[in-house]
């Protein structure tokens, strides 16, 4: 055998250099996806935890107009129900005396 590597030898070693350099490549694109995949995942994560804080606000604030609301018209119906005894009450004299007419004349 001769001392020189032959064209054979040489086209495996470079093969197998080859090979690691193709393993190492495979395993720093699985990290690199690993780490995309993770990063993704954080950033659902955030995004749902700060999706419901606004749904959340969101709620509230509405929750809080509409209670505003309610309130406003009860105290506009208290008014209005205020407003009508008193008239009620000040036409009552008329009314018991248009009926006691109406009753006496029959």
């Amino acid at each position: 055998m001769e001392t020189r590597t032959s064209v054979l030898q040489q086209i495996r070693k470079k093969e197998v250099e080859l090979n690691v350099k193709i393993d190492e490549a495979r395993r720093e694109s699985e990290k690199i996806v690993a780490n995309a995949k993770r990063e993704a995942e954080e950033i659902l994560k955030n995004a749902e935890v700060q999706g419901a804080k606004v749904a959340e606000e969101f709620y509230k604030k509405r929750y809080t107009r509409i209670l505003n609301e309610s309130e406003n018209l009860k105290k506009l119906a208290a008014e209005e129900l205020k407003s009508i005894t008193v008239k009620g009450e000040q036409n009552l004299p008329l009314a018991i005396d248009r009926i006691i007419t109406v009753v006496t004349l029959e």
